[in-house]
């Protein structure tokens, strides 16, 4: 099978990027060992994180590090044997995260937040999963009144960014969420994102889509990647596929495809879990809503209300562990009348994380052909279109529509 570009993840980003490809009349093989949507892009909060302007950075305040470093929170977990291995990748995400640094970050990281909604729904309406596309933001909840006063102080920090928020006490809350108990004190309303109630459902429509603009699916292992006469070649199930340019955007295991190629790619995982639940004594949820104290989110979705964990630091391949789904199964609970658990375990995930909180999008320093976008951390599944779009203008040679150079492997 010979085409221009094979594109090894079969990801939002790399779906976006398939996607992007055919429409500017590349041919195009899209590459998984598994089908469109079942990693990573399927096991998410289900949000386009319009308003997450500044990254996710590593606290820097003694309280903060000693309170994870008791490693008993609902928020962030570890795996204690893990730690010699990370801590150097930790030192430089603390490194990254100083004040100076992190608005660096931030900068770099706009024009894609910015074009986040945008770019999906320039792609959704044509996929035909509208459907699936809710306008209605998502709520930052809080248990305390000192909370919520932190919660509004940094929301007013982030007024250069003209975002659309609004404050909810505990009455308005209530009118908007009746369902949610009386311990959360408030909320910020987060106006400008989009969520969706099957994400890994909308990367797979997005795959059909592809399809249907002439690009191919295959099955078979990334890693077999290699240069062959000029270009490239990797072993789908049906056989070899010879292209000119080839796009790793395999999210955590794109450092497997590119060490044998002599990149080494500074890259960590934070794990995530999530499990689907009833709700019981006819309550609903109409809106996701994060209690931002305790570090979890819940969403509702096509299964039920879906509960997503925060950060667990462990190796990519270990078996899962339930400590952070049961911490916050509890917390939830206070929350909302969670029912039973729609699935018996709880689904894990890898999100990829540079330490300097910014993907890598762009051409490999050192082989022709040879492009890169992955590393997107908590906003794979916001960033995926505007990534495919950006990455597809530079392998066609176009103009971008902003600079990639933040983006590049060697920054």
């Amino acid at each position: 099978m010979k085409t221009d570009v094979v594109v090894l993840g079969a990801g939002i980003v790399g779906v976006s990027v398939a996607l992007h490809l055919a429409a500017r009349g590349r041919s195009v093989v899209l590459l998984d060992r598994r089908g469109p949507g079942e990693e990573t892009s399927y096991g998410n909060a289900g949000l386009i994180e319009r308003a997450s302007v500044i990254p996710y950075a590593f606290p820097r305040d003694w309280r903060s590090l000693w309170r994870y470093a008791r490693n008993n929170t609902p928020d962030v977990s570890y795996h204690t044997r893990f730690l010699p291995r990370i801590a150097p990748w930790l030192m430089r995400y603390w490194w990254h995260s100083a004040p100076q640094r992190l608005e660096r970050a931030a900068q770099a990281m706009l024009p894609l937040i910015e074009r986040s909604v945008a770019e999906h729904d320039a792609l959704q309406e044509e996929a035909g999963i509208s459907g699936f596309f809710r306008r209605n933001g998502w709520i930052d909840g809080v248990r305390t009144q000192a909370g919520l006063a932190q919660a509004v102080a940094d929301a007013e920090a982030l007024a250069p960014y003209d975002l659309a928020y609004r404050v909810l006490d505990r009455a308005a809350l209530a009118a908007l969420e009746p369902s949610l108990s009386p311990r959360l004190a408030g909320a910020v309303h987060w106006l400008d994102p989009v969520n969706v109630s099957d994400p890994g459902a909308v990367t797979r429509g997005y795959a059909a889509l592809f399809e249907r603009r002439g690009g191919r699916m295959a099955r078979g292992d990334a890693r077999s990647l290699q240069a062959s006469g000029g270009g490239w070649r990797v072993q789908a199930e049906d056989g070899p596929v010879d292209a000119a340019d080839v796009v790793v955007a395999l999210g955590p295991w794109s450092p497997d495809v590119l060490r044998p190629l002599g990149y080494r790619i500074p890259m960590a995982v934070k794990r995530g879990y999530h499990q689907h639940f009833a709700l019981e004594n006819g309550a609903s949820l109409s809106h996701p809503v994060a209690d931002i104290e305790s570090g979890f989110v819940v969403t509702p979705m096509t299964l039920g209300v879906r509960l997503t964990t925060g950060a667990e630091f462990a190796p990519r391949d270990a078996p899962p562990s339930p400590v952070q789904i049961a911490r916050t199964r509890k917390l939830a609970g206070e929350l909302l009348p969670l029912g039973a658990a729609v699935e018996r375990e709880p689904w894990m995930g890898c999100r990829p994380c540079m330490p300097d909180m910014r993907p890598v999008i762009g051409p490999a320093p050192r082989h022709r052909g040879l492009w890169m976008a992955f590393g997107h951390a908590h906003h794979g599944f916001t960033l995926g279109p505007v990534t495919g779009k950006l990455l597809a203008a530079m392998i066609t040679g176009q103009a971008p529509e902003f600079d990639p150079t933040p983006y590049r492997l060697g920054r």
